[in-house]
């Protein structure tokens, strides 16, 4: 079984993408053999009210039957939001959604935002998964009209220990971490911490490159599929996966990354 971990539809302002909707989607996924992908609205991003486009991926996905058990969605939630706690609720009780996906960069809060943290908690609670993205375009050539890069570090694109304030503060949650695209260098401490939460890397990040090192390092149930689609190519993240040499990872390590780590983490 094939499940990408890390999908979207929707329109992005700076750039046109050809992958905009479901319908879509699934036809780059039947071309490579994909079963079923976990997807949100990249309009959640830019919404002032993000729950407008987690509602607009619902609607598109009970559309049509074909998208049932193609399709795993993940709610946008914006902690700065004022109804951020109904949002909440409604995405995860009546709209059935498996996760959820932060952008605090988009949304313009700190990884120590207390709201950020009761959240987190909240999604602890319900046994749902947090994903965080490392970048979602490469800062180098984006729009002058995209994101301010507003946090204090010199660097404007975060590494890994960029997320480590919010795992320390909410070490039992379960963490997604997408696209990794630069320094997974962590201090002895929280290198410590993070061998012992309950997070995935996914493989669409080109810091990525040595998977079989970074198995040896973190353990084969800390890796999943994912593409990044539409603003990563399709086919990357599963070539690192499909590469491995029968001495670096087994079948059955493969079939973990392909899609058995991410349905224990979404529980499905």
């Amino acid at each position: 079984m094939l499940l990408d971990l890390n999908a979207y539809v929707g329109h992005w302002p700076f750039q046109q993408f050809r992958i905009t909707t479901c319908e879509k989607l699934l036809g780059k996924m039947n071309e490579y053999g994909a079963d079923v992908s976990v997807v949100s609205s990249l309009h959640g991003l830019f919404y002032k009210n993000v729950q407008s486009a987690n509602e607009e991926l619902i609607e598109e996905l009970g559309s049509n039957r074909r998208f049932r058990d193609r399709f795993i969605p993940f709610a946008v939630i914006n902690p700065t939001y004022g109804a951020w706690r109904e949002d909440f609720e409604t995405c995860t009780t009546k709209l059935g959604m498996k996760g959820l996906r932060l952008y605090p960069k988009y949304h313009n809060y700190k990884l120590d935002e207390p709201n950020l943290i009761e959240l987190v908690k909240r999604a602890r609670d319900r046994g749902l998964p947090v994903a965080f993205k490392i970048r979602m375009v490469d800062s180098r050539t984006t729009s002058w009209m995209d994101i301010p890069y507003i946090f204090e570090s010199p660097q404007q694109e975060w590494d890994l220990k960029d997320v480590m304030p919010i795992i320390r503060a909410v070490p039992d949650a379960k963490y997604i971490i997408l696209n990794i695209a630069n320094s997974m260098v962590l201090s002895p401490e929280d290198q410590a911490l993070l061998l012992k939460t309950d997070f995935i890397f996914d493989t669409s990040g080109k810091s990525i490159n040595n998977l079989a090192g970074q198995i040896k390092t973190y353990g084969k149930t800390k890796f999943a599929w994912g593409t990044h689609s539409p603003i990563l190519d399709y086919l990357t993240g599963l070539l690192r996966v499909e590469s491995l040499r029968p001495t670096e990872a087994d079948a059955a390590t493969k079939e973990l990354i392909r899609s058995g780590n991410a349905k224990r983490m979404i529980g499905i």
